[in-house]
């Protein structure tokens, strides 16, 4: 199993920044993708943004492009999500998650972590 713990949460006004951090323990050497996602109340989960562990390739939502960038230190086993001209819609709960393929659906991820929350006030 991989176990995942976020951090860097908070509350920030619109048009700032937050960086958000994932690390994972365990069986990280299974791990071949981390992903954020994001889940607002009454809404499903939705994709963020995507990085291949090894290889560093990386993917993202329309809504953040330009604006978020998704990092990893494979030394620490740490992701990261450095989240810049933050919007009022952002006010979500962000998770990151892991899987040990390489698949493109949100069901393809095997661990989650337990998510935190990031408010944006206008």
């Amino acid at each position: 199993q991989v176990q995942l713990v976020e951090s860097g949460g908070g509350s920030v006004q619109a048009g700032g920044s937050l960086r958000l951090s994932c690390v994972a323990s365990g069986r990280t050497f299974s791990i071949s993708r981390m992903g954020w996602f994001r889940q607002a109340p009454g809404k499903e989960r939705e994709f963020v943004a995507v990085i291949n562990w090894s290889a560093g390739f990386v993917d993202y939502a329309d809504f953040v492009k330009g604006r978020f960038l998704i990092s990893r230190d494979s030394a620490k086993n740490t992701l990261y999500l450095q989240m810049n001209s933050l919007k009022p819609e952002g006010t979500t709960v962000y998770y990151c998650a892991t899987q040990s393929g390489y698949g493109g659906s949100r069901r393809d991820y095997d661990y989650w972590g337990q998510g935190t929350q990031v408010t944006v006030s206008s």
